[in-house]
């Protein structure tokens, strides 16, 4: 099952710092799950200033528990980047399912 994820970052005064301590993990784990057909696509949600604020993800998950288990270990997660999460599920259309391989 497809989900959108959409995690917004907080708004204080060390929200960028907190987001690039633990970017390259991120990105890490993007790749792992990107390799096993999990994560299928992925943007930086950017304010007025073009400054990352948060992320809009689709992810490909059997169930939603299993989706809140990859968050239970999602970087951004654990390093309280994001402070806000909103899953939704959704399908993506067999046309655009080629173009992330």
């Amino acid at each position: 099952m497809q989900f959108l994820v959409m995690g917004y970052d907080g708004t204080d005064d060390k929200a960028m710092e907190r987001r690039l301590a633990v970017r390259n993990d991120h990105m890490k784990l993007v790749e792992v799950m990107k390799n096993e057909g999990r994560h299928l696509y992925a943007c930086a949600l950017l304010d007025e200033d073009e400054r990352m604020v948060g992320s809009a993800l689709i992810v490909d998950f059997p169930t939603r528990e299993a989706l809140d288990g990859w968050l239970k270990v999602e970087p951004y997660v654990v390093g309280d980047v994001w402070r806000k999460i909103e899953v939704t599920p959704c399908k993506v259309p067999p046309m655009f399912m080629d173009l992330h391989r």
